[in-house]
C-alpha cells in the first residue's frame, strides 16, 4: 500500500491515528470527521494513497463507491436522517490531499446553504453546445 508520511489520513489508516472507524475492508476505510456538518458525518478514503478521483486507479473506483452507497444507506439509517449529501472535492477545496468522499445525513431545512454554490444559466444556446463539445473532445482524447 502507498502512504505518504505527512497525509492525515494515511496515519488514520495505518492506525496511528486517533478517530472512529465505522466501515473497513480490504480497500478502503471510513471513519467519522472530527469536524462535522451534522453528526454521522463520515468519510470514506481508499486505503492507498492517491489524492484526486483522477489517481484512483480504474479497478478501485467501482469497489469504493459501491462503499460510498452502503454507507449513505447506513448513515441515513442511523442518523434518523431523510437523506444524504455524498461529496468529493479535487485540488479545490479538499483540505487533505487525500481522496475522500464525504457522507453527510440531511434533514430538509436542516440549514446546511453554504456548502451550495450559486448557479446561473448558459449564456445561451451557443455556450452551452460549447461547452459540451469541449467536454466530448476531452473524453475522446482519453
Amino acid at each position: 500500500m502507498s502512504r505518504q508520511p505527512d497525509c492525515v489520513f494515511c496515519a488514520v489508516i495505518a492506525g496511528e491515528a486517533e478517530t472512529e472507524v465505522v466501515f473497513e475492508d480490504e480497500g478502503s476505510l471510513a471513519f467519522l470527521d472530527h469536524r462535522p456538518l451534522f453528526p454521522g458525518h463520515t468519510l470514506l478514503v481508499p486505503r492507498e494513497h492517491h489524492v484526486t478521483i483522477e489517481d484512483l486507479p480504474q479497478e478501485q473506483v467501482g469497489p469504493l463507491f459501491a462503499n460510498a452507497r452502503l454507507l449513505a444507506g447506513a448513515v441515513r439509517t442511523a442518523m434518523d436522517a431523510q437523506g444524504t449529501f455524498v461529496a468529493m472535492n479535487n485540488v479545490v477545496s479538499q483540505s487533505i490531499p487525500h481522496l475522500h468522499v464525504h457522507i453527510v445525513p440531511r434533514r430538509r431545512k436542516d440549514g446546511l446553504r453554504g456548502f451550495f454554490w450559486p448557479r446561473k444559466k448558459y449564456g445561451g444556446p451557443e455556450e452551452m453546445a460549447a461547452a459540451g463539445a469541449a467536454i466530448r473532445a476531452a473524453l475522446s482524447q482519453g
